[in-house]
């Protein structure tokens, strides 16, 4: 994991992430790619003259000094254009920078003005630019020199400032974790056809009214036949297992029920 994934605050996410033009790697890798350079051209000039005795060794010595320190030099400046990166989130513009030793430069996109893209004719042609950001605080990333793409750069920081003045006015709110399903309802039994209800409670699909309510309404009769007690004590129980009355309700209409034989 890069060093700038672990500066993230939470729920943080990086758009877009670059580095500078390989020009500048090689630009500051001059000083290592010329010892190289002169490297190979005592090598060549030793057997082209053909030297031999203590010349010979000093020049030795000397190509393989500066091979050492050449590729040295160059390995290091590597290793710092791949840790130099500029980092575009939700949230901010980031530069990171340092092989050992990091610094972390940040600013937030809410106090970003504008962006300035300065482009000359060559970075055109290879792809790279000067990108000026104006903020409204004095510290912060003030000036990205030969960023790469930084067209790209600059519409992805102005698309993230966008977003995030679109979520801090309401215009766009944070995303609400899913709803879990509920579960299907359980098939309903039908009732027997040759015994008609009297005091079985409505299906709660049909009516509006309470479940409580339907299941408590009082009976038009004083006597049941056990045909009908029967039929209404199927009603009931299959309006308790649907979870429309409590089980304490149940039971409390079963026994004013077997009252009424």
């Amino acid at each position: 994991m890069a060093y700038v994934d672990s500066m993230l605050a939470s729920n943080e996410q990086i758009t877009r992430r670059d580095h500078q033009h390989w020009f500048v790697l090689v630009a500051d890798a001059r000083y290592g790619i010329l010892a190289i350079v002169v490297a190979i051209l005592l090598l060549v000039l030793r057997g082209v003259a053909n030297t031999t005795g203590n010349l010979d060794t000093v020049i030795g010595w000397v190509v393989l000094a500066l091979v050492i320190g050449g590729i040295a030099y160059t390995g290091w400046q590597i290793l710092r254009w791949m840790n130099e990166e500029y980092v575009v989130t939700t949230r901010r513009v980031l530069q990171a920078e340092g092989v050992i030793n990091k610094r972390v430069t940040d600013s937030s996109l809410e106090k970003i003005n504008d962006a300035i893209l300065t482009q000359s004719l060559f970075g055109r042609i290879f792809g790279f630019g000067d990108l000026d950001i104006l903020t409204a605080s004095e510290a912060g990333i003030s000036r990205l020199r030969m960023l790469r793409e930084a067209d790209d750069f600059k519409r992805a920081m102005l698309d993230a400032k966008h977003e995030l003045e679109l979520e801090l006015s309401g215009g766009r709110p944070l995303p609400s974790p899913p709803m879990r399903a509920a579960p299907p309802a359980p098939p309903i039994a039908p009732a027997p056809a040759s015994a008609p209800l009297v005091d079985a409670a409505p299906p709660a699909e049909a009516h509006p009214a309470p479940p409580a309510e339907a299941a408590a309404a009082p009976s038009t009769r004083s006597e049941m036949s056990p045909e009908q007690l029967t039929a209404t004590l199927a009603s009931l129980a299959d309006l308790r297992d649907r979870g429309a009355i409590s089980a304490e309700e149940y039971e409390a209409k079963k026994a004013d029920l077997l009252r009424r034989l």
